[in-house]
């Protein structure tokens, strides 16, 4: 059994995401300690909880602390990632519900469930645009088409907006059955047209409207071509945000009472100019989430991004626990951090 510390470097959820799909995948038990331990609220909180509860059914895993608010997991696999219809809901984790991050709990489902024999169906509940989370359309816009380039191919739709506090969205995938990932390199492309969402629920009409106008005007202001699109939608409770997007890389801003949409709005735009005058190829969200796969693919590849976050090296670190895979890092001053990596050549048992 790996004995994994869960408050190492950044010490946060991705440590026992990133746990439970190698050990599905793996067959290889393990036991996290000190989960979430320097957070205000630490241990299993309803999000995590309902990620291991959804990893164990796909691969019949034995489970001891599994509970609410518990500071550790052992998780033993007792066969390979099983294919098929699975639905997984929060709120069955958490009295009166849960908005947590159902897009996180799709990165712990999707690893495994892409190696099972044949293709699966997941229907997801909970928060879809919640803060400290990637919202569903980042998922659907940015990691959908970077992931595909490594072979790693799913659809998703988004039934029904959920956000904080109250969640009740619904989210679902197909994900496609490979044997293999294969590496490839990310590089810079030129900008076109940055693209993006500006949405409410429960709220007037005219929010939405100016969320968009507001960054496109500053995109244009800037130089860029855009097309950003104003929805008004349904959904458990009121919420609003913009998310933007264009090649690997996208930039969410969510409202809160009293912020004017434009403030909303400003937020997102800034951070997207700031990552297109770094000139890297692939935002500080997405170059996370990318070392995993490429961990675990038949060769080697490399890419820039524009912030070495310690997410980054916390998720670099917990994979060389895990595999033999090579993860060099370099910072670079003010210049993008360049990354490579040699994957394990990764096929199912």
């Amino acid at each position: 059994m790996l004995v994994i510390d869960g408050s190492q470097g950044e010490g946060g959820g991705q440590i026992l995401r990133t746990c439970l799909s190698l050990s599905a995948l793996t067959g290889r038990p393990f036991r996290l300690e000190n989960i979430r331990l320097r957070r205000s609220n630490p241990g299993l909180r309803p999000q995590h909880l309902t990620a291991v509860r959804a990893v164990a059914a796909v691969c019949h895993a034995e489970l001891t602390g599994a509970d609410l608010n518990s500071t550790f997991l052992e998780f033993r696999p007792q066969s390979p990632p099983q294919n098929g219809e699975y639905s997984f809901d929060v709120s069955d984790a958490a009295k009166g519900g849960s908005a947590g991050a159902v897009t996180l709990i799709f990165q712990a489902l999707l690893w495994p469930l892409l190696f099972a024999a044949g293709p699966s169906y997941l229907t997801l509940r909970g928060g879809t645009h919640v803060p400290f989370s990637p919202p569903y359309h980042y998922l659907a816009e940015v990691v959908r088409p970077a992931f595909a380039r490594l072979g790693a191919l799913f659809e998703t739709e988004l039934r029904a907006w959920g956000w904080y506090p109250p969640g009740g969205g619904v989210m679902t995938a197909t994900i496609e059955s490979i044997t293999h990932l294969q590496a490839a390199s990310f590089v810079r492309h030129p900008v076109e047209r940055i693209e993006g969402i500006a949405a409410v629920t429960n709220l007037p009409a005219h929010i939405p409207h100016r969320l968009a106008r507001r960054a496109g005007n500053l995109l244009a202001g800037a130089g860029y071509s855009h097309k950003i699109e104003a929805l008004r939608e349904r959904s458990a409770g009121q919420g609003a945000g913009i998310v933007l997007w264009l090649a690997n890389a996208g930039f969410t801003s969510l409202g809160r009472p009293g912020l004017p949409a434009e403030k909303v709005a400003e937020t997102a735009v800034a951070e997207l100019l700031a990552f297109l005058d770094n000139g890297a190829a692939v935002d500080k969200n997405l170059a996370d989430q990318l070392l995993l796969p490429l961990a675990l693919s038949q060769a080697s590849a490399r890419f820039t991004t524009d912030q070495l976050t310690q997410h980054i090296n916390t998720s670099a670190d917990l994979l060389r626990q895990w595999l033999d895979a090579t993860i060099t890092i370099t910072s670079g001053g003010n210049q993008p951090v360049q990354i490579e990596t040699t994957g394990v050549h990764f096929t199912p048992p």
